[in-house]
Parts: C-alpha cells; sequence; structure tokens
C-alpha cells in the first residue's frame, strides 16, 4: 500500500536500521523503543493486522515467529528471555496498520509494563 509507513519502509523508500531480513519478512530497530533490545518484524507484504495475517494462512505468521526468535539470538536476549507482542486494534495500541510484531529484551519484562 503506497500510504503505509512499513509498506514503504520494506520497500526501501524510508530509511530504517534494518536488523534481518528474509524474502518475505524484515527485522527493524522501533524509532521509540520500551526496552534496550526492541526490533519490529513485519511481513513485507501488507496485512492490516494479526486477524489478516492468520486469515492468509499460508505460513507467514510461522515465519514471523522465527525471525523473531532470530532477533532475539542475535541481539543476545535469546538465553536471558524476550517479549513478542502484537499489538492488534487501536485500544491495544496499534499505531500503523501493518501488523508487525515487538521483540522486547535486554532487561527484566514485569507486568504490568513500568
Amino acid at each position: 500500500m503506497p500510504d503505509c509507513l512499513f509498506c514503504r519502509i520494506a520497500a526501501g523508500q524510508l530509511p530504517a536500521t534494518r536488523v534481518l531480513e528474509t524474502e518475505r519478512t524484515l527485522a527493524f530497530r522501533d524509532i521509540n523503543p520500551q526496552a534496550p533490545i526492541h526490533v519490529l518484524v513485519i511481513p513485507k507484504d501488507h496485512y492490516r493486522d494479526l486477524a489478516g495475517l492468520v486469515a492468509a494462512g499460508d505460513g507467514l505468521l510461522s515465519e514471523l515467529g522465527r525471525q523473531a526468535h532470530e532477533v532475539a539470538v542475535c541481539e543476545g536476549i535469546a538465553d536471558t528471555g524476550y517479549r513478542v507482542v502484537f499489538n492488534t486494534g487501536s485500544h491495544a495500541g496499534q499505531t500503523v496498520a501493518h501488523v508487525h510484531a515487538h521483540v522486547l529484551g535486554g532487561r527484566p519484562m514485569t507486568w504490568p509494563p513500568g
């Protein structure tokens, strides 16, 4: 989608600090990190939210999960622990209408956050 921020990042039209990339996924650093390690993992194709990605049923959700774990390994947080979050909808805090997983770590993750 031409007006989608994450589609433009995936297409290389906007800058991002890329961490990992596959044919169908891209991982890049969040510009407003909520933890010492905060990386977003997106499908390069546009899906509005998690429900849309699941409905596609083409294994892409599994790829995002693998990519999230690979980010954790590359960032050195796989052994100590990390959090993967999908915000779906405005009440959940989704601010970009392109499904994305937040990989967070580098400190103890408490609940509720703060």
